[in-house]
């Protein structure tokens, strides 16, 4: 079974529409992204600073439209039964790619949580890459430096996230316990730590306001939380609030999706890490993400023969 993975902020880049950019499918979803961005979003890449394109609102506006835009390009080589799981920014997106929002709304509800998120942050909040040491270290040295593991990762690689002086006192800190790399993420808010405990309850209530769909037939929606299986939208929406604020098992949705008959994982960008994290787990699973090739012939000829 196709795994799709949506990725989260901080591997925007400036061919991120290279596939799907003149794809007339994708067409109405560059137009929602435009209404909401104000500036469609393959002009805005192309043209912008790095710091706007990494500023939060864009980055997750643009996160979902490569998602949308990626799924698209693949409607009609992905089954009707399929895994669909997001990270982070990406959990969000999986709503849009399963279907359970649509275009226009999984779009402007990427500028809601993103405005929502940044009212609920301080300045110089953010987040940090850390691998090489084990989970109870990396526990320790956050406690210790005041910051809280953000995302559990595989292969003993995580993500930390709180003000910026216990980000860098951390990165310090793990870097002198032996870890092979700890830096500073290009986010300017610490996504799913205690401190945006204030952003639950109204991102909630925009995302019910939406009224999404329950998962069609075939779908498996995993819930970045923990790797369940999201059934209702009901449900579904209280997780994707309480996201925000709370540790992601990215490790364990992987886990999840292989338990459920993952046999490749698709990764709709932007970036790559997503596929390198799956395939550095399973390593006899197919793992690939879309920024990989150069056109979409080459993109469905590989996902063709590894289906095979």
């Amino acid at each position: 079974m196709i795994a799709l993975l949506c990725s989260g902020q901080g591997t925007q880049h400036r061919e991120m529409f290279r596939l799907s950019g003149e794809l007339p499918a994708a067409s109405a979803i560059f137009a929602a992204a435009a209404r909401v961005l104000g500036i469609d979003p393959r002009d805005f890449v192309r043209a912008a600073s790095d710091s706007a394109m990494y500023a939060n609102r864009a980055a997750q506006i643009l996160c979902v439209t490569q998602a949308l835009a990626a799924r698209a390009l693949l409607k009609d080589i992905i089954p009707d039964r399929h895994i669909v799981v997001g990270y982070s920014a990406g959990e969000l997106a999986a709503w849009g790619v399963g279907g359970l929002l649509g275009p226009d709304q999984a779009i402007s509800l990427a500028s809601v949580r993103a405005d929502i998120m940044s009212r609920a942050s301080r300045a110089g909040d953010g987040l940090a890459s850390v691998r090489g040491l084990r989970y109870d270290t990396v526990e320790r040295l956050a406690h210790e430096t005041q910051a809280e593991i953000s995302i559990v990762n595989p292969n003993d690689t995580f993500v930390v996230g709180g003000s910026g002086t216990a980000v860098r006192k951390f990165c310090e800190a793990a870097l002198a316990a032996g870890a092979l790399r700890a830096l500073p993420l290009p986010v300017g808010v610490a996504s799913h730590t205690s401190l945006l405990a204030a952003a639950v309850a109204p991102l909630r209530a925009a995302l019910a306001a939406h009224r999404p769909a329950n998962p069609p037939a075939g779908l498996v929606l995993l819930s970045a939380l923990d790797g369940s299986v999201v059934l209702e939208a009901d449900t579904g929406i209280d997780g994707l609030a309480r996201q925000i604020s709370t540790r992601l098992q990215w490790s364990t949705c992987l886990g999840a999706a292989i338990e459920r008959g993952a046999s490749l994982f698709v990764e709709l960008g932007p970036g790559r890490a997503l596929a390198e994290m799956a395939r550095a787990a399973y390593p006899d699973v197919p793992a690939r993400s879309i920024d990989d090739f150069r056109s979409p012939d080459g993109l469905l000829s590989w996902i063709g023969r590894s289906r095979q």
